[in-house]
């Protein structure tokens, strides 16, 4: 696997009814970060920014710029209410039917 590669895509739904996409590494991260509005960017933008960015240069392990990304997009609401959180194995991410 590409070391800038995340082990679980984050989907993100951008808008309601639009359709699912997912971010499958820094580079479409970056991609995804640099067309943000500025006048939406805080500090957590910030930091998934500067982790993303950190990633792509080696600085920043590729698993904590994904869970980075990942929190911006909950907060932001952007998170697909399917998406599987970084760290978590298939079986922690199937819902619990008790």
């Amino acid at each position: 696997m590409d070391r800038l590669q995340f082990a679980v895509p984050v989907r993100i739904s951008p808008s309601a009814g639009a359709p699912v996409e997912e971010i499958y590494g820094i580079e479409q991260a970056l991609d995804f970060l640099q067309n943000w509005p500025v006048g939406r960017q805080g500090p957590l933008f910030q930091a998934a920014f500067d982790a993303c960015f950190g990633a792509s240069v080696d600085v920043v392990p590729t698993e904590e710029a994904c869970r980075a990304l990942t929190a911006f997009c909950r907060v932001s609401g952007l998170l697909a209410r399917d998406a599987a959180m970084p760290g978590t194995s298939a079986a922690e991410a199937l819902p619990r039917f008790n």
